[in-house]
């Protein structure tokens, strides 16, 4: 009896005891973490950045990461590019609106740090766009536009295409302006293409590269986005890491990339009909309440429900209520010290095998649930029993 109180004492006390270590200045960020993260959302903080040390950041888990808010202009590719460069990253889902002003810094415009209390009247007088606390020129938008316009109209994008091609082919041109402005190493697509880490957009028409891309369809463009390829791509690399090892998704903000990240597993499970068991590892940064209903909300547990998550996983699963620009840079300093270099996994090159290892088990699936059809027996009623899920 004493023995199992005693274990129920340790399971209930958990991390151990709460030290007051005075802070010397000196710290490193991860130090600073291990020691005096001890509760409320700086212990949730310290519980992903462990989760991420001691199980995620390995070689056979592919990690993905879902990108929302307007956390490129805050200058968030900063804590993402090492992460990406370093092999901590394989795929990412984001709101094209990121996409669009990472290219900002790849052409060399300016951002500002400015205040939140400014007469927006007055700024829309002088040409001045107001994110929040962050300013910049009207024309840093224009002449973006016309850089994405002079991109697509070349002849390598004139066809149909998923998100992940239409970004990779983006960001070498974006590269190429890197090197050209003097600022190589500062955007998020320039880094992505280097590093060959596919980028999917949820919502493809929901920014101004949507914009530009149906602009330019009115004169004769032929790009189109193929958003059906999308879904069947992010599956695929899902499908594959969980049939040769684990899957992580690191969602920072919710919203579209948030749902698309996570539906993969619905798509393999409920819709193809495919054996596979959810996310292994579920990280969010969110500062949305889950009892409005919202998905950017929504809990681990309620993902579970869906099939999003593997339920065996479910305490490997973390949520910090804090803000993304608070939160990130933190565990991209901590993952970078306490973490080994993980080789590229460069998913991008690998698309097409791995579509066409999940599409050619899907179809052998189906159609062997076919023969099991025919070959059954009309019932009482003369209709035959409905098949299976995944079969029909």
């Amino acid at each position: 009896m004493g023995g199992g109180a005693g274990h129920q004492r340790a399971r209930v006390h958990g991390r151990g005891k709460i030290q007051v270590r005075p802070i010397t200045g000196r710290e490193m960020v991860a130090d600073l973490i291990d020691r005096h993260y001890n509760a409320y959302n700086a212990a949730r903080l310290w519980e992903i950045c462990h989760l991420l040390k001691e199980k995620v950041m390995r070689p056979r888990v592919t990690v993905g990461v879902s990108l929302s808010g307007a956390m490129v202009p805050a200058g968030m590719a900063s804590a993402l590019i090492p992460l990406i460069e370093h092999g901590f990253i394989d795929y990412i889902v984001s709101t094209g609106a990121n996409l669009y002003h990472d290219t900002h810094f790849g052409l060399g415009f300016d951002l500002f740090k400015s205040s939140p209390f400014l007469d927006d009247v007055e700024l829309f007088r002088q040409r001045i766009i107001r994110i929040y606390d962050i300013t910049f020129d009207l024309d840093v938008l224009l002449r973006s536009d016309k850089f994405v316009y002079s991109v697509i109209d070349q002849p390598e994008f004139q066809k149909k295409m998923g998100t992940s091609e239409l970004h990779y082919r983006l960001g070498k041109y974006v590269d190429r302006a890197e090197r050209q402005s003097g600022r190589r190493g500062q955007t998020l697509l320039g880094a992505a293409y280097r590093c060959q880490v596919p980028i999917y957009t949820s919502s493809p028409g929901d920014s101004t590269i949507g914009m530009n891309i149906a602009a330019r369809q009115l004169v004769g463009n032929s790009l189109e986005i193929d958003v059906s390829r999308d879904v069947n791509e992010t599956a695929a690399i899902v499908y594959r890491a969980k049939k040769r090892g684990e899957s992580a998704v690191i969602i920072l903000g919710g919203g579209s990339p948030k749902n698309f990240i996570l539906q993969t597993e619905p798509q393999l499970q409920e819709v193809l009909g495919l054996e596979v068991t959810g996310h292994d590892y579920f990280v969010q940064i969110t500062d949305a309440r889950p009892d409005t209903g919202g998905l950017s909300g929504a809990t681990p547990g309620e993902a579970v429900s869906w099939g999003k998550v593997d339920p065996a996983k479910l305490p490997d699963s973390v949520v910090c209520y804090a803000d993304t620009t608070l939160v990130l840079p933190l565990i991209a300093s901590y993952v970078m010290t306490r973490c080994r270099r993980r080789p590229l996994k460069r998913l991008y090159a690998r698309r097409e095998p791995l579509m066409r290892e999940m599409s050619g088990i899907y179809m052998k699936q189906r159609e062997a649930g076919r023969r099991s059809h025919r070959g059954t027996p009309r019932g009482p009623s003369g209709k035959r029993p409905a098949a299976r899920r995944g079969s029909a």
